[in-house]
């Protein structure tokens, strides 16, 4: 077996995860699968290149040249990638997304703004997925959520900008709840329920989750993870499981949307484009595109317009003289 980018990758996943467990979710494929990936790299290599203990896995002498030379063979990939993009401007701009609720109205409001540039919208489960496939030169630009205080790595060559610093997470339950009644819930009160986990397992959302459950006095039961919105929604409304969502999230048949108090879970959304592809207009006509995308959703629930209008500091900017420059 020769060595290739995929197997150079995989090193580096598994150690920026610190445990296989945790890179095979980044990787998209099985622990067992990538244990046995491993193997064979290390077979190849002529050594072990972890070392693996009660607190996950840490690189060996040997891994940790292998890890400086795969960085810079992927490097010089990314570069590559990103050169050629940046090369043959009028190739249609790639825009990766998780299935944040404004996604459903960018679509329109990208054809509106950006103008004279055909863009392809890939909707993704994973915010470290977006990032390093923008690294690589996949994705132009990236839209993203991180929640709590959870930051996503960004690879080098890319600019971030804040779209939404802050949003609270609401919770989903079926309409014949015991509490579909009340205007606001306190999460203790939720500490017999179901839980469908977010599908976005790597933006600190599961994490958030289990700390606030926990300061509420209860460990969640983290029954269920569903990506297809029908099926959530249907579980949902027969009464099996409950979920966090976003406030801008829309009402569905079955189901009521009711806020949590205190905010103890709250998401923000950020925007990053790679500046080689990108340049700073249509990072700023990205922007203002996903901003209205969103603000076209805030009036889907009375409560969370109510605490929207009260935080004008939270509004996203839509001055068109802004420098697009952002925040890293």
């Amino acid at each position: 077996m020769q060595l290739e980018l995929r197997h150079l990758e995989a090193v580096c996943r598994i150690a920026e995860a610190g445990s296989l467990g945790r890179a095979a979710g980044l990787l998209g494929v099985s622990q067992p699968a990538l244990s046995a990936q491993l193997r064979r790299i290390e077979k190849v290599a002529g050594g072990e290149l972890f070392l693996r203990g009660r607190r996950g896995v840490e690189p060996t002498p040997l891994g940790e040249f292998v890890l400086s030379k795969a960085r810079l063979v992927l490097g010089e990939m990314d570069a590559l990638a990103a050169g050629a993009r940046a090369a043959a401007p009028d190739t249609p701009l790639r825009l990766g997304c998780i299935l944040l609720v404004l996604v459903d109205t960018l679509l329109d409001r990208l054809d509106q703004v950006v103008a004279g540039r055909e863009i392809a919208v890939t909707v993704e489960h994973s915010a470290t997925t977006l990032t390093r496939q923008l690294g690589a030169g996949r994705y132009d630009a990236v839209l993203y959520g991180e929640v709590n205080d959870h930051e996503v790595p960004l690879p080098q060559g890319t600019t971030a900008r804040t779209l939404v610093p802050r949003e609270p997470f609401c919770v989903r339950l079926s309409a014949g709840h015991r509490l579909a009644g009340k205007e606001r819930i306190a999460l203790a009160e939720l500490a017999d329920e179901s839980w469908m986990t977010l599908v976005e397992d790597d933006d600190g959302g599961p994490e958030a989750l289990v700390a606030a459950c926990e300061r509420a006095g209860f460990a969640p039961s983290l029954r269920h993870r569903v990506a297809d919105r029908k099926i959530h929604y249907d579980l949902i409304a027969s009464g099996r499981a409950i979920s966090l969502s976003q406030p801008t999230a829309p009402a569905t048949e079955g189901t009521v949307l009711r806020p949590l108090e205190g905010d103890p879970v709250t998401g923000r959304i950020r925007l990053a484009w790679n500046r080689a592809a990108v340049s700073a207009r249509h990072a700023e006509l990205l922007y203002r595109a996903a901003a209205e995308a969103y603000l076209a959703n805030v009036g889907n629930n009375a409560f969370h317009r109510e605490w929207w209008e009260a935080r004008p500091e939270l509004h996203p900017v839509l001055d068109d003289q802004r420098p697009a420059t952002g925040e890293r």
